[in-house]
């Protein structure tokens, strides 16, 4: 019998103005090894034996919600032209997070 780690979540919370899929969290209780699968209403993405970048498209592509996809893939994207195994950008990290803050929603 095989086992898996299996995370749900809604895609967005507030009315769509927070989505639940981000780029990089300020707390994590699950990180990225913990996880197998992770669940939302817009589907599944199943993370078994992926790389890290296979991984976050999958995420983008199955679990975030469509009014997230393009700034998602936008980060995505600067992201993995820096190269690394595991892409990221500081400088962007958090800024739906920080536009939040400042606005009320993470979308522009």
């Amino acid at each position: 019998m095989t086992a898996y780690a299996v995370f749900a979540t809604k895609s967005v919370a507030k009315n769509g103005s927070v989505s639940s899929i981000v780029p990089m969290v300020p707390h994590c209780d699950h990180n990225e090894h913990d996880v197998d699968i992770i669940v939302t209403e817009r589907g599944l993405a199943d993370l078994t034996g992926l790389a890290p970048r296979e991984r976050a498209l999958n995420v983008i592509q199955n679990c975030a919600h469509p009014l997230y996809h393009d700034l998602l893939r936008d980060y995505f994207r600067d992201a993995a032209a820096l190269g690394a195994h595991t892409p990221h950008r500081l400088d962007q990290a958090f800024s739906l997070h920080a536009r939040y803050a400042l606005t009320g929603s993470m979308l522009p």
